[in-house]
């Protein structure tokens, strides 16, 4: 590729909230084709798998901003969205078909002329599902995942959680959908991903996008960065994104890019206090602040 080629692919990942490479990897290219999806181009319908686009991620945002809850905004067309258009359908006196064609659209279009552009109802429902969390360790369901290169860390958090009473799942699996199935199918109230990064620092990433952001994973993310700086970790502020682990799991998720490994591996207990503090204090303090 071209050097503008190239830094086009780098402002692209840099606005779609994934690893800014400037390499067109299968992340990225699901992206770009996901980001050619315009409302209306298609029949969105539920099917297997799952219609996945910017289209789709229009339809939930206009929907929640007219109190209709598709769930958080992911651009993907499961089985919530489907249903949450079959209500729009019927308030609306439509044919109820959980389809979204030309008809509903309009409808859509009409309604939402009397809306604002707030976040919706979606935001609405995360920070009443935060606040009903558990509020102490040893009521608390966590999937500690893995990718690659952080076992033993990941080993140890997951044993000092237990300790304290949580019910802990490791997950190791090296593709991030598969992780995140089997942390929804858990029933886990909050995802930690663990990631080796190339970079000189450690990174803590949730969920945003530009009509959604993860109340939770933001507070998660804020005192995991307090907690790992403390710890003697190189931190940088935490970033929203929207990598396929943190969009495709339904709970608090966050992912921890630890860089450098050496330092990182090197520091392992301090890290794995590190991560239990912060759950701590994201099950106590932010209960009440988010």
């Amino acid at each position: 590729m071209c050097p503008v080629t190239i830094d086009a692919l780098r402002r692209f990942q840099h606005e779609r909230g994934l690893h800014v490479t400037g390499e067109c990897d299968e992340h990225t290219w699901t992206a770009l084709v996901e980001a050619t999806w315009k409302l209306g181009d298609r029949l969105l319908v539920l099917t297997a798998p799952n219609q996945r686009g910017d289209d789709v991620a229009d339809l939930q945002t206009g929907l929640g901003r007219i109190g209709f809850d598709c769930g958080r905004i992911d651009g993907i067309f499961g089985p919530r969205t489907a249903q949450t258009v079959n209500e729009f359908q019927s308030n609306c006196g439509l044919t109820v078909d959980g389809m979204c064609g030309p008809v509903t659209i309009r409808a859509l279009s009409r309604v939402s002329r009397q809306t604002g552009t707030g976040p919706g109802i979606a935001a609405v429902r995360e920070r009443e599902q935060v606040a009903q969390r558990p509020t102490s360790l040893d009521s608390l369901r966590v999937a500690i995942g893995q990718f690659g290169g952080l076992s033993s860390v990941g080993r140890s958090i997951s044993h000092h959680l237990r300790q304290l009473g949580a019910q802990v799942m490791p997950l190791d699996e090296p593709d991030a959908t598969t992780q995140a199935a089997a942390a929804n199918g858990f029933g886990a109230d909050v995802y930690i991903g663990l990631e080796a990064s190339t970079e000189p620092f450690t990174m803590v990433h949730f969920y945003k996008v530009p009509t959604f952001e993860s109340v939770g994973g933001r507070a998660l993310a804020l005192c995991l960065t307090s907690t790992l700086s403390s710890a003697g970790v190189d931190v940088a502020d935490p970033r929203g994104m929207r990598l396929p682990v943190l969009r495709e799991t339904k709970m608090t998720a966050v992912l921890c890019r630890l860089g450098p490994i050496r330092a990182v591996v090197n520091l392992a207990p301090q890290v794995t206090a590190a991560v239990v503090s912060a759950l701590a204090a994201w099950t106590t303090e932010h209960a009440l602040t988010v």
